[in-house]
């Protein structure tokens, strides 16, 4: 009889860790909604706040978890703030990645046309003031 020896599988906690906080912002409804208003172009928190009717205390404890998670971007702009995707190709790529699994497990769903394909930041001059 074959014996299979396998070797035991290390794991780094910290790897673990990042994962899952990069995976816990992807994780909740208001977070996934910021990202696509962010996947459509730069944003301030009362311009999220209008288009997603949420108070502003919600829209910025979100907009912090994304920043911390380095789903998200900030641009100073005088005294105020632009948010944006941090890196829409990327995002765009586990989105497109997460849609295949849903699909595979025999759910089709798809989030957002354009979080798939994200636009890339509006420079100041060309930006509408929202």
């Amino acid at each position: 009889m074959t014996m299979n020896v396998t070797e035991p599988v290390i794991l780094d906690p910290q790897a673990t860790a990042a994962y899952a906080h990069l995976f816990q912002g992807l994780a909740d409804p208001t977070r996934l909604a910021v990202l696509q208003h962010l996947a459509s172009g730069e944003h301030r928190v009362r311009d999220l706040v209008q288009h997603m009717g949420f108070a502003q205390s919600t829209v910025s404890k979100h907009l912090s978890f994304l920043l911390e998670c380095g789903l998200v971007a900030v641009r100073p702009d005088g005294r105020a703030s632009w948010y944006s995707l941090a890196h829409p190709e990327r995002l765009s790529t586990v989105i497109a990645a997460a849609e295949a699994l849903l699909e595979a497990a025999g759910t089709r769903a798809i989030l957002c046309s354009h979080l798939r394909t994200p636009r890339t930041a509006a420079p100041a001059a060309e930006r509408k003031d929202h």
